[in-house]
Order: structure tokens, then sequence, then C-alpha cells
């Protein structure tokens, strides 16, 4: 028996997770549920799943959900970023699914792997921010650390289990990394100026939260995935090509010195790699759909277009700078698409944004968690500053 915290747990991840957890209450014990301000849906939640503890990141909405759960529920209600720890690394868990969008993920991502659990990383920016200090964690604390985003799961398939970070041991030539090109992949570059909110979050595919939705439709999704799969698997962008695929059912593919290429399919459902990441090693049912490929027919495959979406190369050139320009990275897109999803810039002003912060705040060496933290802090107000500069009236937008 498994006991699992979720963090993030209303989020589309962390709902998949709880569904998958569902069908296998012989193998699987919700032992925590963390969530931010939803407290009608962590009520629903902790109705449902009865967890030892329930906590929420803002202190007034732990709070109200205090007030709200029975006693004989036997919920523990906590708060706030120590909240969010405690339950990570907690000695009565042994698995934390890691769903916090965003930097706010790495600090609860950081107390899972520390303590040597089995983390389910769903959270790539916890991975961009941190990376080679991220890595080196895991290999002191012996953590179990299996990728969850869709992509990184159909190369960690691909792959062999012993030489996941060893692809020269492995005989890999290259991974093909798979996007889907989002809801603008044949926009062309004019008419992306006044695009909304609301057309960037409707994905062709998947159902994911805002955000996501917004680096998927500028790809930026796909370069923090670039960085990701680097530090995963041990590479470079170098051998990593991406290819849209607009089916969204070849997940990624890695290709092999002999010239073979293996692929993972699926469709486009995120409870394939949730249960791929519970049951490891083992295969259980995750309540898919079987793919039908007659109805499906033929798969595509283009290259990206870096004029378009320039982030996917933002996000390889701070790869390869190094340091901390991948934290800067991160913090100037989150920025840049909140205030793109609050009508304060358009969005096209939100590479430029991440541009001019990587231009402006030269990376310095990542030798440890409290100088991310602190560039990350920094970037954010950089950020900021930029976008009042290019701040438009809501009435300017769609």
């Amino acid at each position: 028996m498994r006991h699992v915290t979720v963090l993030g747990a209303t989020g589309s991840i962390g709902l998949s997770t709880l569904d998958v957890i569902a069908r296998h209450p012989d193998r699987f014990r919700v032992f925590a549920l963390t969530a931010c301000r939803q407290v009608d849906s962590m009520l629903e939640l902790c109705r449902r799943y009865r967890p030892r503890y329930a906590v929420m990141a803002d202190p007034e909405a732990a709070v109200r959900l205090q007030q709200q759960v029975p006693a004989a529920w036997q919920v523990e209600v906590l708060s706030g970023p120590e909240g969010l720890v405690a339950v990570a690394d907690a000695d009565d868990s042994d698995t934390v699914m890691a769903a916090i969008v965003g930097a706010a993920g790495l600090e609860p991502t950081l107390a899972a792997v520390r303590a040597g659990k089995r983390v389910l990383l769903a959270n790539k920016e916890a991975l961009v921010m941190s990376g080679a200090l991220f890595m080196d964690a895991v290999a002191e604390s012996g953590a179990e650390l299996l990728p969850i985003d869709s992509e990184h799961n159909a190369i960690f398939q691909c792959l062999p289990p012993h030489q996941v970070r060893d692809f020269q041991g492995a005989g890999v030539r290259r991974v093909l990394l798979t996007a889907s090109g989002g809801p603008f992949r044949e926009t062309p570059a004019d008419a992306l100026v006044d695009v909304s909110p609301e057309q960037a979050c409707a994905h062709p595919n998947w159902s994911m939260g805002q955000k996501i939705s917004v680096d998927s439709a500028s790809l930026m999704n796909k370069g923090l995935e670039l960085i990701e799969a680097c530090w995963l698997f041990n590479t470079r962008p170098s051998q990593i090509e991406v290819h849209v695929h607009p089916e969204s059912i070849i997940h990624s593919m890695v290709e092999y010195v002999d010239g073979s290429v293996l692929a993972q399919l699926g469709s486009p459902d995120m409870r394939t790699p949730i249960a791929n990441g519970l049951g490891w090693p083992e295969r259980i049912d995750a309540g898919v759909a079987p793919l039908d490929l007659f109805a499906l027919g033929r798969f595509h495959f283009e290259r990206p277009d870096l004029q378009r979406f320039p982030c996917l190369r933002l996000a390889a050139e701070a790869f390869e700078c190094g340091g901390t320009a991948p934290a800067v990275l991160n913090a100037a897109n989150e920025e840049a698409v909140a205030a793109f999803l609050r009508r304060e810039i358009r969005f096209t002003d939100i590479p430029a944004v991440i541009e001019s912060v990587l231009s402006s705040l030269p990376a310095v060496a990542a030798d440890g968690f409290s100088v991310i933290f602190e560039k990350d802090r920094e970037s954010r107000a950089f950020a900021a500053e930029q976008i009042r500069r290019r701040a438009v009236s809501v009435s300017g937008l769609k």
C-alpha cells in the first residue's frame, strides 16, 4: 500500500491523479492533499478521500476550510509554505505527486526529494529553476524521481530502465520531443498580436490549467520541457529535436545509433503517465480508452517556427547560458503569462518581456538554492517593470 501526497490536488494533474488512485483502493491511500485557495474544491476532495492532512497555501483559505471540515472526517488542516513542506516530507507518506504549477512548487518538491520519497514530477519549473542542484539532491537522498509530463514519461518508457541518464551507454543518438503546436499552430504572425487569453487557453487536444495552456500556445511549455529533459536524462539540447505533432498521439521518441526509433503512443490523457509513475515498474489501469489507430488514419510532423514562437529559442539559449539563466527565464515567463491573462499585455509581448529580462539580468553561478530564490525575486521585479511599460488597456484586447 502506497501512501500518496498530492501537491496541487485541485488542478488538472491532481484530479487525474486522484482518479487513478480511486481505481486502485487496494494499492493506494491518500495521505495529504494541497491547494492554494480553492476551498470548495478541497472540501469536496476531503469528503471523498479523507486525507490525514489538507493544506491550503493561502492562510485565509485554510481558516475557511477548517471551519467547514467536520470533525468526524479527522482531517487536519495546515496552511502556508510550512504546511506544504510538512506534508511533502512527512514520514507516513512514501509517494509525492508534485503538481503545483510554477516556482511555488520548488520548495515542497525539494522537501520530498530530500526525504528520499518516490517523487512523481509534474512540476517542470522546479527542475528548470534549480537544475543541477535539484538532481544532486535526488542523488544524495536516493529519492526515486519519475517524470510525469507526457513527453518525459514517454522518453522514460523508451529508455532502458538502468540507463535513463546514460545516453552513450544506452546507444541513444537523439530524442525526438513532440509538441502539439498549440491553438496558434497555423495562425499568421501578424494575427498573434490580437489573440485573447480565451483563445490561448483553448488547447486543441489537452485539458490543462490556464498557465500551462498559454505556455503551450507560445511554445514556452516546450522550451521548459527541453530544459527539463536535459536535466532528467543528462543530455544537451543538441541531442533533442522538437517535432510539432498536432495529433498529440506520439508523446515522444528515442532514436538509437542502430537506426531504431522507439515511440510511446497513447491518447492525450494525463492519466496514462500518472498511472505509469504510480505503479512503476508495474502497469496499472488508468481508465484511459484504448487507442484507435484506424480512426486516426495518419500522423503529421512539422518543424517548430521559431520566428513566430521565439520562446522555444529563448529557453534553449537560457539552458546553454547556464547558472541562474533558466531561473530568470522561468520567473519572467510566469510574470508575463500572468499579465497576459489579466489582459495587461498582448500575447506577443510575452517573449519580448522574457528576452528583455534575460538580457538585463546577467546569469550568475547557481551554487545554492538561496541564489536561485533571490534571482527569482529579482527577475519578477524586473519583469513587472517591463510589463508596466508595455501595458495596454483591456479594450485594446479581444
